[in-house]
């Protein structure tokens, strides 16, 4: 079970990316397979933000082709989406007092981590360093060969 982030979705759609091949791959492989995976829903709407985005995305997309790719993902087998439970309040203030140094744009990963471990997953497809400060959460890069 892990959980695929914003970057790894934009890299495989994103034909200029110079990640483009590992991360579509990745994503390929990973919608073929019937086993459990993740995102969230801060994710999907980051992923829609950044590729609708003209200052973002050399060639940005309309948002019906970023919505195609994101019902596309939806649709595949075992992807999931995790949203809140009664107990992430609690489990948000246990991650803030694990690592207190987090905010500004840190805060969207540690929702993301937060949520992780709401739900008991520990791994995520990232290029997102910044997931190394969340010692629960195990990254697993695309692009770097073993991962």
């Amino acid at each position: 079970m892990l959980l695929v982030d914003t970057n790894v979705l934009i890299d495989a759609a994103n034909a200029d990316s110079e990640f483009h091949d590992a991360c579509r791959t990745w994503l390929e492989r990973q919608r073929a397979q019937a086993g459990a995976w993740y995102t969230t829903w801060p994710v999907v709407y980051e992923f829609l933000r950044v590729t609708t985005h003209p200052r973002v995305m050399r060639k940005p997309w309309g948002v019906k082709a970023a919505w195609q790719f994101v019902s596309a993902l939806l649709a595949a087998p075992g992807l999931d989406v995790l949203v809140p439970t009664e107990s992430h309040a609690e489990i948000a203030g246990q991650v803030f007092a694990e690592v207190p140094q987090l905010g500004g744009n840190l805060m969207h990963d540690a929702h993301t981590a937060v949520l992780m471990r709401e739900h008991g997953i520990r791994r995520i497809c990232t290029r997102d360093m910044d997931f190394r400060r969340f010692p629960f959460v195990e990254i697993v890069d695309p692009t770097r060969r073993g991962s």
